[in-house]
């Protein structure tokens, strides 16, 4: 099952509750298998660099088939993917925030979330998943 319009809507809609919920305004991206952009909403007041960071958190999410959270820790100086966010033209988010689609044991697309602190970013995007599920 591919992530359509109808699911990344209501997964940002989720996010986007989450959002209010805690107080923060959060720019959220969803990206299909490709890294298509399918639907993505700015939060009034959210603040404009995270336009592009919520994009790129969702497809990096996508392209590394792992949590922007987990690629920051193996990213580090000494870590086996130091070096990795110059990937992709500098695509590539080594913080919180960003979250692979799974369905049956396969990635089929990613939500990004930014705006707020990491733990922040990354609540709402779990909220987001979770609307997936």
């Amino acid at each position: 099952m591919p992530v359509t319009t109808e699911i990344a809507l209501r997964m940002i809609s989720a996010a986007q509750e989450k959002a209010e919920e805690i107080g923060v305004p959060m720019v959220i991206a969803v990206v299909d298998q490709g890294g298509n952009l399918l639907a993505h909403v700015r939060m009034d007041d959210a603040l404009l660099v995270s336009i592009d960071l919520s994009i790129n958190k969702a497809y990096t999410a996508l392209a590394a088939k792992m949590s922007t959270e987990t690629l920051c820790s193996v990213s580090q100086p000494g870590g086996e993917l130091y070096g990795i966010h110059t990937a992709d033209n500098g695509r590539i988010v080594i913080f919180g925030g960003g979250l692979p689609i799974e369905k049956d044991g396969k990635i089929i697309g990613g939500i990004g979330v930014s705006g707020g602190s990491v733990p922040q970013d990354t609540a709402c995007a779990e909220a987001g998943l979770a609307a997936f599920k």
